[in-house]
């Protein structure tokens, strides 16, 4: 059944979540601290070697990967500005914030929690090749790697930065189950790995920005280069 994998993987983030918020509460503030640390270092991994999935071949034709995702991420930033996703989704957070918890200063990294969680769970290669398996092949069997995966990080994320995290499974079924529909409508022209290659690449590079937000190094905002994955196969496509 087409979906499956994606309705698996929420329901791992929720019980991941309740989990986390059982535990948080036992867990030390200096803890709390090695973990959000720890998170940083699984993030730094996960986008590095996301990149480096994604760039192959000959050192000329790295090269042009490697330009070809600098450029998508300036035009991703500049599309994302314009359309004001990060501001969006900032809203949307102090909005489910505001509906379902109360006005408590320990609430203030709601928001965060929310946002970054869901950039961290739609970013990473199974948020795209899962739902395509799932779609192409009728195969969860990357979706269930990615549901363990995304429960044990809600664990952390939820003990560090709070509820928020959980939200994020509403984005993360809706996009998953957008990538799903798409697929089944797009076949003919997912067969082409460097046009996914330029994605992972440049999914990489901005997984590995987050962990820039969960050490509280620098504030940015990362939901405005989501465009770039859009812009990465498409001057893929068009510098062949």
């Amino acid at each position: 059944m087409t979906g499956l994998g994606t309705a698996i993987n929420a329901a791992g983030i929720f019980v991941g979540g309740v989990l986390g918020l059982t535990v948080a509460r036992q867990i030390p503030e200096r803890w709390q601290h090695r973990l959000k640390a720890f998170l940083a270092l699984f993030i730094i991994y996960a986008g590095l070697s996301l990149t480096w999935s994604g760039v192959n071949g000959s050192f000329g034709h790295v090269c042009k990967q490697l330009g070809i995702v600098m450029l998508a991420l300036v035009l991703g930033n500049a599309t994302g500005m314009l359309l004001g996703l990060q501001r969006g989704l900032n809203t949307l957070g102090r909005f489910a914030r505001e509906r379902f918890t109360s006005a408590d200063p320990r609430n203030k990294q709601f928001s965060e929690g929310f946002v970054t969680c869901t950039l961290v769970f739609c970013l990473g290669p199974m948020a795209i090749l899962g739902p395509m398996n799932d779609a192409l092949n009728g195969s969860i069997r990357i979706l269930l790697i990615k549901t363990a995966m995304d429960g044990i990080a809600t664990m952390g994320f939820v003990a560090t930065m709070g509820w928020g995290a959980m939200l994020s499974v509403v984005p993360v079924v809706a996009y998953q189950g957008t990538i799903t529909l798409l697929a089944l409508r797009l076949q003919p022209y997912l067969a082409r790995q460097d046009l996914l290659d330029s994605v992972n690449a440049t999914g990489g590079i901005i997984v590995f920005t987050i962990s820039l937000v969960v050490l509280e190094v620098k504030r940015v905002e990362l939901a405005n280069y989501l465009p770039s994955l859009v812009w990465a196969p498409l001057l893929t496509h068009w510098w062949r």
